[in-house]
């Protein structure tokens, strides 16, 4: 089948598509990498680069992905192919919609074992009592890492569940389950930046997280702007374009764009309200990664009033994060398919199997494969476990690639007139759009890349 397959799949509301596209942007992430940058960058000076950067460069890039979609109206793949064969462009440019569907396998088979982490805590706050502090937190991670059977159940019942959303169709499945899901996330992240407010140090945290110190202001902070920007929106996954084949004509994509990246900014923001104080409160270290969702703060949460009851309202949170995440970077894979010619709930299916047991293979780093090293050749990855390999394959060079074909094609292979009928508006928005996504995110892409090249 060709991408008619999804020709005539809509959003039933715009705010169904924004919450959707909100959902898959806003991750794990989101709580635990853009507040710690923030914090030891500078604090207001990195929001403002950061926020600056989101105008210029990622909202941009949204709008051309979402552009892609809505003109191809089919999966990534099939919108590229589509809008190749209409303007009779480079065929090479097909590598855009096998890159957009690669990524997103492999993203969520191994997104998906985290995610799974996050299962196991919420299960012990609601079943088992909660988590203990101290060494014994530690001990529970360590625990956690050490089974292969809980990591795998975990990483199971996520995939499953994200199977079982994606397959139940846009409307019915992605869409109610963001109108539900990002709401509760909304609401519960704000009762836990008042509690950190009451009984956190809220002083401290707010002066971590937005005093500015106009001393680190350094081309790594712009290089880290910008990282976070991209990453932070799900550019260059495929979930965007994929949604944007479902958005009405009528849709405004400059709006949608920022709206999506607003909710996007406000969420890591009142993330790290809501966690810096009380890791402040406790004397704790907050140059954590991962290990301050896991080891950090259920300390911090055993020696507060109510502490358990938070915890698991701060876990119920991440999986809502988690999950929504899932399903955006799903649908790309499930897109794929459908336009081949499989039933949706087929093609959920076995989306869910292959990448589970990819996965599966991907967690054994943790435990089994612990010790295995699978490029020791090369001296940058000789010390990178096969989860690392992976993360750092697609993370940080998958998606900046990705992204700037993306850019290159909308921006230069594509007429004119194509993307100017897709931004309503004064012609001068639409001359500052195209310079934007022409020249001025291709340099910042490159830029990610050369700050990744200098890294190693």
């Amino acid at each position: 089948m060709t991408s008619s397959t999804n020709a005539t799949v809509r959003w039933t509301s715009n705010l169904g598509f924004i919450l959707a596209a909100a959902g898959t942007a806003i991750g794990l992430g989101n709580v635990w990498r853009f507040t710690f940058i923030a914090g030891e960058n500078g604090g207001g000076v990195f929001l403002f680069v950061y926020l600056l950067t989101v105008i210029l460069v990622g909202v941009p890039i949204m709008i051309a992905e979402l552009m892609a979609g809505r003109l191809g109206r089919g999966g990534p793949a099939q919108s590229v192919s589509e809008l190749i064969r209409r303007h009779r462009t480079s065929p090479a440019w097909g590598v855009i919609g096998g890159l957009s569907v690669v990524i997103p396998f492999v993203g969520i088979a191994y997104y998906s074992i985290i995610s799974g982490w996050i299962l196991d805590y919420l299960a012990h706050y609601l079943a088992l009592g909660g988590v203990a502090g101290g060494a014994q937190a530690m001990r529970q991670f360590d625990g956690l890492m050490a089974s292969v059977a809980r990591i795998e159940i975990w990483h199971a019942v996520f995939m499953l569940l994200v199977a079982f959303i994606v397959g139940r169709g846009v409307q019915g499945g992605i869409e109610s389950t963001a109108k539900i899901f990002m709401p509760a996330l909304f609401l519960m992240l704000i009762g836990l930046v008042i509690y950190a407010a009451i009984f956190g140090d809220f002083k401290r945290g707010t002066e971590f997280l937005f005093t500015p110190d106009f001393s680190k202001f350094s081309v790594k902070i712009v290089l880290l702007a910008v990282g976070q920007a991209f990453f932070s929106l799900a550019i260059g996954v495929g979930a965007l374009m994929t949604f944007g084949a479902y958005v009405d004509d009528n849709a405004s994509l400059p709006k949608t764009a920022a709206l999506v990246a607003l909710a996007d900014t406000m969420v890591a923001v009142l993330a790290g309200l809501a966690i810096f104080p009380l890791v402040f409160a406790n004397g704790l270290d907050v140059n954590q990664g991962p290990g301050l969702i896991f080891i950090t703060l259920p300390t911090a949460f055993e020696n507060m009033q109510g502490g358990q009851l938070v915890g698991a309202c701060f876990f119920a949170l991440l999986f809502f994060a988690a999950l929504t995440t899932g399903i955006g970077t799903m649908e790309p894979v499930v897109a794929w398919l459908v336009g081949r010619g499989v039933k949706r709930p087929q093609a959920a299916l076995v989306t869910d199997v292959s990448a589970r047991a990819l996965g599966g293979v991907i967690a054994l780093s943790f435990n089994v494969l612990r010790d295995f090293r699978p490029i020791p050749a090369m001296p940058f990855f000789a010390e990178m476990s096969l989860f690392d390999v992976v993360d750092f394959s697609i993370a940080s060079l998958l998606l900046p690639l990705n992204g700037l074909l993306i850019v290159l094609f909308v921006g230069w292979a594509l007429p004119r007139s194509v993307s100017a009928s897709q931004i309503a508006g004064a012609p001068v928005i639409q001359g500052v759009w195209r310079f934007l996504v022409r020249y001025v995110a291709p340099l910042a892409i490159l830029s990610v890349f050369i700050g990744i090249i200098t890294a190693t």
